[in-house]
């Protein structure tokens, strides 16, 4: 897979927003969720996927290039499995050395600021376990309240994470293909100006009810 893949033509068309998928996922070859996504996201006309792993294996981050990649996007993805209830350790690299004091926070920091943002994940256990009463007694939005809050701190809009559960028996179920095509509606959605932001904003995941947040063509 390549490491950067933005999508055009020799007629380039012209897109409300502009998308970055940041994808991380150590062992890309074996990815049977994961893969797909990305795959779906390279394909998506105005969207740009970088694979992180591939681009910086000894996680030797450009910070110049990330921080042009993010003035030059209006939506900022994260694209991954869950690991530890949390995100591969080189989104966690790239969060603590591209996102500078004064470049994305702080009084002088406001390069992100009205720019989109959320995390698309797949999790191993069921939807059940994320939950209060669950096996890991928190939901996935409860989780992912550091990535809330960096959000929040870089003047970011943050939605909810785009999720699917069950992971390892998806395929099998034959879950992926509804879901990707999900992810792809979201993608062009947002891409488009098709979504309320402001109803996304208080789901517990991005894709509970996509037809109520969702214009179509």
């Amino acid at each position: 897979m390549n490491t950067e893949i933005p999508k055009g033509s020799a007629n380039p068309i012209s897109f409300h927003r502009k998308i970055l998928v940041l994808f991380a996922h150590p062992s890309v070859e074996r990815s049977e969720a994961n893969r797909p996504l990305a795959q779906a996201a390279a394909r998506t006309e105005g969207i740009t996927l970088v694979d992180l792993y591939a681009e910086y294996p000894t996680f030797v981050i450009d910070v110049d290039r990330e921080q042009k990649r993010l003035l030059a996007h209006d939506v900022v993805v994260f694209l991954h499995p869950l690991y530890w209830y949390s995100t591969p350790s080189i989104l966690k690299e790239w969060q603590d050395l591209v996102l500078e004091h004064d470049f994305a926070y702080g009084s002088k920091g406001t390069a992100l600021h009205g720019k989109i943002f959320f995390s698309a994940i797949t999790a191993g256990g069921t939807e059940t376990a994320y939950c209060q009463e669950g096996y890991n007694h928190f939901t996935i939005r409860q989780l992912f309240q550091p990535l809330e809050q960096m959000a929040m701190l870089c003047g970011m809009i943050y939605l909810p994470p785009f999720a699917l559960f069950g992971a390892r028996t998806a395929v099998e179920e034959g879950r992926i293909e509804g879901h990707v095509a999900d992810w792809v509606r979201v993608l062009k959605a947002l891409r488009d100006d098709r979504m309320d932001i402001e109803a996304a904003r208080e789901l517990s995941k991005l894709n509970v009810e996509l037809d109520s947040i969702l214009k179509e063509d």
